[in-house]
């Protein structure tokens, strides 16, 4: 058996997975597990400890690889781990020369907690490189370009930053090779990602925003069906990026958005940069531009210091934004983050606004949903039994193609995917 990736967290990472797999398979790693890891919260680094140990308990013979975020953030952690015999830092694993490494310290035999580590500083690198994966995902019809990493900004919740370093971003003329390549290989839909993608480009000279890359790509690649745009930051969001919302078909009326809380104080105390009446307006305005865009956000539930009426502006943001596809995250503190350090929401209420959060979500959800039944819809058919709306909408089907366009009319729901 040769190398198998186990994933956790965000798209980047699922993208990145890929790469590791194939970097460690063409520097002789074999039986080894790599544990790409996430983290944004402390549960993702607990799920991440609890795979290690239950991989290691199914597959004894294996080498355990962890890299990642958590990697990045917590190495020693992870070193410290019978369970692990590598710990790569999140550069480091895009690089054939650190798994050709690995691969002569496993063939050495196995080394003390601290000597498993080869984690390097993430905040010296400054340039990205593109990574084009020769037939990536064949037979998918959506697949993910990497176009920024890394992050410039210092939310006081959040630990990623020092888990993915500075902002950075892939060349432009660079991202749409990539582009081009994977639509002459047949796949209908592509996905710009990145860590903070609002950013891309202010390392680059020049300086091209995220909506000029978006309309230069769907110049340059007129045979792309579909572009599809990942989270961003709407205080970011350029003119270009707002002009190709309003007056580009292929580019897919669906954005979520970074938005963590409905609250003045929060927002000021998470140093976000905008405030809500930005956030009201920005989804407003999203509206005007393209009527039936359907848009998500990224909402944070009891973060320190909130109130019950803190926690209720949140809430209410879902209907003030029309939100219909919500990620819920319970307030987690993170070691290293400001936040950590503030006066902290007890355990029981911060998992009860999830909840309730959650519950405003799934409301919005099926209002959208409702409003569906009727209208015709161009499904990317993502697999025989389930297909995509321009809007990201799950629809339930039966026998198709994967990587077809369907113009399908939508007949009804059953409460989590829409009906043809």
């Amino acid at each position: 058996m040769s190398v198998e990736v186990v994933t956790f967290g965000c798209r980047l990472n699922a993208f990145e997975s890929e790469l590791i797999r194939r970097q460690a398979e063409a520097a002789g790693c074999t039986d080894t597990i790599v544990v790409n890891s996430c983290a944004v919260t402390n549960e993702a680094v607990a799920q991440a400890r609890q795979s290690i140990r239950r991989l290691k308990r199914e597959r004894p013979s294996a080498r355990i690889v962890v890299t990642g975020c958590a990697a990045q953030t917590q190495a020693a952690m992870f070193a410290d781990m019978v369970e692990v015999d590598r710990v790569l830092g999140n550069d480091d694993k895009m690089r054939g020369t650190a798994w050709r490494a690995a691969q002569t310290a496993f063939a050495a035999g196995p080394v003390p907690g601290a000597e498993k580590i080869a984690v390097a500083d993430i905040m010296a690198v400054r340039e990205m490189a593109p990574h084009l994966l020769d037939g990536y995902q064949s037979g998918l019809p959506r697949v993910f370009v990497q176009v920024q990493n890394g992050c410039d900004h210092r939310c006081t919740f959040c630990i990623i930053p020092f888990g993915r370093g500075n902002s950075r971003s892939v060349p432009l003329a660079a991202a749409v090779e990539q582009v081009r390549a994977l639509t002459e290989r047949g796949h209908a839909e592509i996905v710009l990602t990145g860590v903070d993608l609002t950013s891309y480009g202010a390392d680059l000279a020049g300086a091209p925003t995220l909506g000029l890359l978006t309309k230069q790509i769907l110049r340059e690649v007129p045979e792309l069906q579909r572009l599809r745009i990942s989270s961003i930051d709407s205080i970011e969001a350029d003119a270009d990026l707002l002009d190709v919302v309003a007056n580009e078909p292929r580019l897919m009326p669906h954005l979520h958005l970074s938005l963590q809380s409905g609250d003045d104080l929060i927002l000021k105390r998470m140093k976000r940069r905008h405030c809500r009446a930005q956030a009201i307006e920005f989804c407003a305005q999203l509206r005007r531009l393209r009527p039936d865009i359907a848009l998500g956000a990224d909402l944070i539930a009891g973060f320190p210091t909130e109130t019950d009426e803190m926690f209720a502006r949140s809430l209410d943001l879902v209907e003030a934004c029309d939100l219909s596809l919500l990620h819920v995250f319970p307030y987690s503190p993170r070691p290293g983050t400001a936040a950590a350090k503030m006066p902290q929401v007890d355990g029981n209420a911060v998992k009860q606004r999830a909840k309730r959060l959650r519950e405003a979500g799934d409301a919005a959800l099926l209002r959208r949903l409702d409003a569906e039944i009727g209208a015709a819809r161009e499904v990317l058919i993502e697999s025989p039994s389930q297909g995509r709306t321009e809007h990201f909408l799950p629809v339930a089907i039966a026998g198709d193609t994967p990587g077809a366009v369907r113009r399908l009319t939508i007949t009804g729901h059953d409460g989590a995917r829409l009906t043809v």
